[in-house]
Protein backbone atom coordinates (compact mmCIF):
# COMPACT_ATOMS: atom_id res chain seq x y z
CA UNK A 1 0.00 0.00 0.00
CA UNK A 2 1.43 3.63 -0.84
CA UNK A 3 1.39 5.65 2.41
CA UNK A 4 -0.05 9.18 2.25
CA UNK A 5 -1.28 11.58 4.94
CA UNK A 6 -3.79 9.83 6.04
CA UNK A 7 -2.55 6.36 6.20
CA UNK A 8 -2.00 5.60 9.82
CA UNK A 9 1.40 4.83 10.97
CA UNK A 10 3.53 5.18 14.47
CA UNK A 11 4.83 8.46 14.38
CA UNK A 12 7.92 7.64 16.36
CA UNK A 13 9.02 5.39 13.96
CA UNK A 14 8.25 7.26 10.54
CA UNK A 15 11.66 8.52 8.88
CA UNK A 16 13.32 5.95 11.28
CA UNK A 17 15.80 5.78 8.00
CA UNK A 18 16.93 9.34 7.75
CA UNK A 19 20.15 10.19 9.66
CA UNK A 20 21.34 13.28 9.21
CA UNK A 21 25.36 13.70 9.15
CA UNK A 22 27.47 16.70 9.46
CA UNK A 23 27.63 18.70 6.29
CA UNK A 24 27.97 22.44 5.78
CA UNK A 25 26.88 24.45 2.40
CA UNK A 26 27.37 28.31 2.17
CA UNK A 27 24.47 30.28 2.40
CA UNK A 28 21.55 29.80 1.40
CA UNK A 29 22.49 26.53 -0.14
CA UNK A 30 20.78 23.76 -2.18
CA UNK A 31 18.30 21.25 -1.16
CA UNK A 32 19.38 19.17 -4.60
CA UNK A 33 22.76 19.11 -2.51
CA UNK A 34 21.44 18.06 0.76
CA UNK A 35 21.82 14.44 2.01
CA UNK A 36 19.66 12.76 3.07
CA UNK A 37 16.88 14.73 0.91
CA UNK A 38 14.39 16.29 2.74
CA UNK A 39 10.45 14.60 2.09
CA UNK A 40 8.52 17.25 0.81
CA UNK A 41 5.41 15.14 0.19
CA UNK A 42 6.33 14.41 -3.62
CA UNK A 43 5.21 10.65 -3.30
CA UNK A 44 2.85 10.68 -0.46
CA UNK A 45 0.57 14.20 -0.36
CA UNK A 46 -2.94 13.21 -2.13
CA UNK A 47 -5.10 16.22 -2.32
CA UNK A 48 -9.38 16.21 -2.24
CA UNK A 49 -9.53 19.63 -3.74
CA UNK A 50 -9.77 21.91 -0.56
CA UNK A 51 -8.20 24.91 -2.32
CA UNK A 52 -9.81 24.66 -5.79
CA UNK A 53 -9.48 27.50 -7.37
CA UNK A 54 -7.71 29.70 -5.17
CA UNK A 55 -4.20 31.91 -5.50
CA UNK A 56 -1.62 31.33 -3.14
CA UNK A 57 2.10 33.14 -2.58
CA UNK A 58 4.34 31.50 -0.75
CA UNK A 59 7.60 32.97 0.03
CA UNK A 60 10.74 30.40 0.46
CA UNK A 61 8.76 28.26 -1.23
CA UNK A 62 11.93 26.47 -3.30
CA UNK A 63 12.76 24.09 -1.04
CA UNK A 64 12.07 22.87 2.64
CA UNK A 65 9.06 23.86 4.25
CA UNK A 66 7.72 26.58 1.65
CA UNK A 67 7.88 23.75 -1.22
CA UNK A 68 6.27 21.33 0.51
CA UNK A 69 3.57 24.06 1.20
CA UNK A 70 3.87 24.48 -2.66
CA UNK A 71 3.29 21.34 -3.40
CA UNK A 72 0.30 20.56 -0.90
CA UNK A 73 -1.86 23.38 -2.18
CA UNK A 74 -1.34 22.57 -5.88
CA UNK A 75 -2.38 18.96 -5.30
CA UNK A 76 -5.24 20.88 -3.47
CA UNK A 77 -6.00 22.74 -6.59
CA UNK A 78 -4.60 26.36 -5.68
CA UNK A 79 -2.39 28.00 -8.23
CA UNK A 80 0.99 29.37 -6.65
CA UNK A 81 3.28 31.92 -7.06
CA UNK A 82 6.86 31.17 -5.61
CA UNK A 83 8.91 33.81 -4.20
CA UNK A 84 12.85 32.70 -3.45
CA UNK A 85 16.59 33.59 -3.84
CA UNK A 86 17.86 33.63 -7.53
CA UNK A 87 20.45 31.59 -6.43
CA UNK A 88 17.68 28.81 -5.61
CA UNK A 89 16.79 28.76 -8.66
CA UNK A 90 17.86 25.03 -9.38
CA UNK A 91 15.61 23.70 -6.13
CA UNK A 92 12.54 26.22 -7.47
CA UNK A 93 12.41 24.77 -10.75
CA UNK A 94 12.17 21.73 -9.62
CA UNK A 95 9.33 22.56 -7.81
CA UNK A 96 7.64 24.37 -9.59
CA UNK A 97 7.68 21.82 -12.14
CA UNK A 98 5.58 19.69 -9.83
CA UNK A 99 3.36 22.33 -8.83
CA UNK A 100 2.49 22.52 -12.98
CA UNK A 101 2.19 18.33 -12.73
CA UNK A 102 -0.88 18.84 -10.78
CA UNK A 103 -2.59 20.78 -12.96
CA UNK A 104 -2.15 24.26 -11.87
CA UNK A 105 -0.58 27.29 -12.75
CA UNK A 106 3.43 28.11 -11.11
CA UNK A 107 4.67 31.91 -11.00
CA UNK A 108 8.22 31.65 -10.38
CA UNK A 109 9.41 35.54 -8.81
CA UNK A 110 12.93 35.47 -7.88
CA UNK A 111 14.30 38.31 -5.55
CA UNK A 112 15.36 39.20 -1.91
CA UNK A 113 12.91 39.25 0.84
CA UNK A 114 15.62 42.36 2.42
CA UNK A 115 14.43 44.55 -0.58
CA UNK A 116 11.09 46.41 -0.14
CA UNK A 117 10.52 47.07 -3.67
CA UNK A 118 11.29 43.49 -4.66
CA UNK A 119 8.64 42.55 -2.14
CA UNK A 120 5.87 45.15 -2.99
CA UNK A 121 6.47 44.19 -6.67
CA UNK A 122 6.11 40.34 -6.05
CA UNK A 123 2.70 40.92 -4.63
CA UNK A 124 1.72 42.89 -7.70
CA UNK A 125 3.38 40.57 -10.04
CA UNK A 126 1.56 37.70 -8.04
CA UNK A 127 -2.25 38.74 -8.36
CA UNK A 128 -1.30 39.98 -11.75
CA UNK A 129 -0.31 36.71 -13.16
CA UNK A 130 -2.42 34.45 -11.10
CA UNK A 131 -5.44 36.89 -11.57
CA UNK A 132 -5.80 37.63 -8.03
CA UNK A 133 -5.08 36.48 -4.39
CA UNK A 134 -6.52 35.09 -2.02
CA UNK A 135 -3.80 33.24 0.08
CA UNK A 136 -0.66 34.43 1.43
CA UNK A 137 2.23 32.54 3.46
CA UNK A 138 5.34 33.91 4.81
CA UNK A 139 7.71 31.56 5.09
CA UNK A 140 10.92 33.17 3.65
CA UNK A 141 13.24 32.86 6.18
CA UNK A 142 17.06 33.13 7.79
CA UNK A 143 18.67 31.48 10.76
CA UNK A 144 22.62 31.39 11.72
CA UNK A 145 23.64 30.24 14.77
CA UNK A 146 25.92 32.72 16.50
CA UNK A 147 27.73 31.46 20.25
CA UNK A 148 27.98 35.24 21.51
CA UNK A 149 26.07 38.29 21.51
CA UNK A 150 29.65 39.86 21.46
CA UNK A 151 30.80 38.47 18.22
CA UNK A 152 27.25 39.01 16.58
CA UNK A 153 27.19 41.68 13.42
CA UNK A 154 24.85 44.60 12.97
CA UNK A 155 24.50 43.11 9.55
CA UNK A 156 23.95 39.59 10.64
CA UNK A 157 20.80 40.53 13.15
CA UNK A 158 20.01 43.39 10.65
CA UNK A 159 19.78 40.60 7.41
CA UNK A 160 17.98 38.53 9.70
CA UNK A 161 15.21 41.00 11.00
CA UNK A 162 14.96 41.99 7.22
CA UNK A 163 14.30 38.61 5.98
CA UNK A 164 12.18 37.37 8.65
CA UNK A 165 10.67 40.63 10.21
CA UNK A 166 10.49 43.47 6.99
CA UNK A 167 10.03 40.96 4.47
CA UNK A 168 6.63 39.66 6.63
CA UNK A 169 5.52 43.67 6.80
CA UNK A 170 6.40 45.09 3.66
CA UNK A 171 4.47 41.87 1.57
CA UNK A 172 1.71 41.43 3.93
CA UNK A 173 0.77 45.16 3.54
CA UNK A 174 1.05 45.20 0.05
CA UNK A 175 -1.20 41.80 0.25
CA UNK A 176 -4.10 43.70 1.90
CA UNK A 177 -4.59 45.28 -1.24
CA UNK A 178 -5.71 42.41 -3.41
CA UNK A 179 -7.16 39.82 0.11
CA UNK A 180 -10.60 39.40 -0.53
CA UNK A 181 -12.89 38.41 2.46
CA UNK A 182 -12.22 34.92 2.77
CA UNK A 183 -8.43 35.07 2.23
CA UNK A 184 -6.05 33.42 4.61
CA UNK A 185 -2.53 34.50 5.75
CA UNK A 186 -0.13 31.96 7.60
CA UNK A 187 2.68 33.20 8.66
CA UNK A 188 5.60 30.77 9.75
CA UNK A 189 7.14 31.11 13.09
CA UNK A 190 8.84 28.66 15.44
CA UNK A 191 9.47 26.57 18.20
CA UNK A 192 12.05 29.21 18.83
CA UNK A 193 9.24 31.73 20.12
CA UNK A 194 8.85 29.82 23.05
CA UNK A 195 11.92 27.90 23.87
CA UNK A 196 15.04 29.84 22.55
CA UNK A 197 18.54 28.51 21.77
CA UNK A 198 21.46 29.88 23.20
CA UNK A 199 22.80 30.37 19.42
CA UNK A 200 19.95 32.06 18.07
CA UNK A 201 19.32 35.00 19.71
CA UNK A 202 18.39 36.83 17.04
CA UNK A 203 16.44 34.04 15.03
CA UNK A 204 13.98 33.78 18.30
CA UNK A 205 13.82 37.24 18.69
CA UNK A 206 12.54 37.40 14.95
CA UNK A 207 10.16 34.52 15.46
CA UNK A 208 8.80 35.62 18.82
CA UNK A 209 7.70 39.08 16.60
CA UNK A 210 5.81 36.82 14.24
CA UNK A 211 3.65 35.39 16.66
CA UNK A 212 3.39 38.86 17.97
CA UNK A 213 2.45 40.56 14.61
CA UNK A 214 0.28 37.73 13.76
CA UNK A 215 -1.65 38.01 17.05
CA UNK A 216 -2.08 41.42 16.43
CA UNK A 217 -3.02 41.51 12.69
CA UNK A 218 -5.82 38.78 12.76
CA UNK A 219 -7.48 41.20 15.69
CA UNK A 220 -7.24 44.04 12.88
CA UNK A 221 -8.54 42.27 10.01
CA UNK A 222 -10.79 39.67 11.24
CA UNK A 223 -13.81 42.12 10.54
CA UNK A 224 -12.58 41.93 7.05
CA UNK A 225 -12.99 38.33 6.95
CA UNK A 226 -9.41 38.14 6.39
CA UNK A 227 -8.00 35.57 9.06
CA UNK A 228 -4.58 35.74 10.28
CA UNK A 229 -2.80 32.41 11.62
CA UNK A 230 0.73 31.07 12.09
CA UNK A 231 2.65 27.81 12.12
CA UNK A 232 5.63 26.84 14.42
CA UNK A 233 7.59 23.76 13.34
CA UNK A 234 10.18 21.94 15.61
CA UNK A 235 13.27 20.59 14.32
CA UNK A 236 12.33 20.40 10.58
CA UNK A 237 15.41 18.98 7.68
CA UNK A 238 15.63 21.56 5.44
CA UNK A 239 18.34 23.40 4.13
CA UNK A 240 18.72 26.01 6.52
CA UNK A 241 19.94 23.65 8.81
CA UNK A 242 23.14 22.80 7.09
CA UNK A 243 23.88 26.54 6.14
CA UNK A 244 25.09 27.38 9.49
CA UNK A 245 21.57 27.20 10.67
CA UNK A 246 22.84 24.87 13.58
CA UNK A 247 26.40 24.68 14.88
CA UNK A 248 27.46 21.03 12.96
CA UNK A 249 28.35 19.07 16.07
CA UNK A 250 24.47 19.17 16.28
CA UNK A 251 23.56 18.00 12.99
CA UNK A 252 23.82 14.31 13.68
CA UNK A 253 21.39 14.02 16.59
CA UNK A 254 19.18 16.87 15.08
CA UNK A 255 15.97 16.38 16.82
CA UNK A 256 16.40 13.80 18.96
CA UNK A 257 15.46 15.50 22.29
CA UNK A 258 12.04 15.71 20.81
CA UNK A 259 9.35 13.62 22.65
CA UNK A 260 8.91 11.62 19.67
CA UNK A 261 12.89 11.01 19.36
CA UNK A 262 13.43 12.80 15.67
CA UNK A 263 13.54 15.56 13.35
CA UNK A 264 10.54 16.40 11.72
CA UNK A 265 9.78 16.50 7.77
CA UNK A 266 8.74 19.41 5.37
CA UNK A 267 5.91 17.09 4.21
CA UNK A 268 4.50 17.13 7.91
CA UNK A 269 4.08 20.86 8.21
CA UNK A 270 2.33 21.02 4.79
CA UNK A 271 -1.33 19.57 6.37
CA UNK A 272 -0.96 21.86 8.59
CA UNK A 273 -0.77 25.28 6.20
CA UNK A 274 -3.41 23.09 4.21
CA UNK A 275 -5.84 23.58 7.25
CA UNK A 276 -5.00 27.12 7.87
CA UNK A 277 -5.70 27.98 4.16
CA UNK A 278 -9.00 25.90 3.76
CA UNK A 279 -12.43 27.02 4.59
CA UNK A 280 -12.19 24.14 7.15
CA UNK A 281 -10.74 26.71 9.40
CA UNK A 282 -13.74 29.49 9.32
CA UNK A 283 -13.63 29.89 12.78
CA UNK A 284 -9.64 29.85 13.34
CA UNK A 285 -8.18 33.08 13.93
CA UNK A 286 -4.80 34.46 15.58
CA UNK A 287 -3.75 30.56 16.26
CA UNK A 288 -0.16 29.23 16.03
CA UNK A 289 -0.58 26.02 15.15
CA UNK A 290 2.54 23.95 16.76
CA UNK A 291 3.98 20.88 14.86
CA UNK A 292 7.20 20.14 16.79
CA UNK A 293 7.08 16.54 17.67
CA UNK A 294 5.58 16.94 20.86
CA UNK A 295 7.84 19.84 22.37
CA UNK A 296 5.31 21.37 25.29
CA UNK A 297 4.73 24.97 23.93
CA UNK A 298 1.65 27.43 24.78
Amino acid sequence: MTRDQYTLVDPAKLYAEYEPKKQHQPEPGLEADLQPKPDLGESTYRGTGRLQGRRALITGADSGIGAAVAIAFAREGASVAMSYLPSEAEDADRVAALVREAGVVAVQLPGDLRDAEYCRTLVADAADQLGGLDILVNNGGKQVFNEDLETLSDEQFDDTFKTNVYGMFWITKAALAHLPAGASIINTTSIQAYKQSAVLVDYASTKATINAFTKGLAQQLAPRGIRVNAVAPGPIWTVLQVTDGQPQEKIAHFGEDTPLGRMGQPAELAPAYVFLASAESSYVIGETLNVNGGIPSP
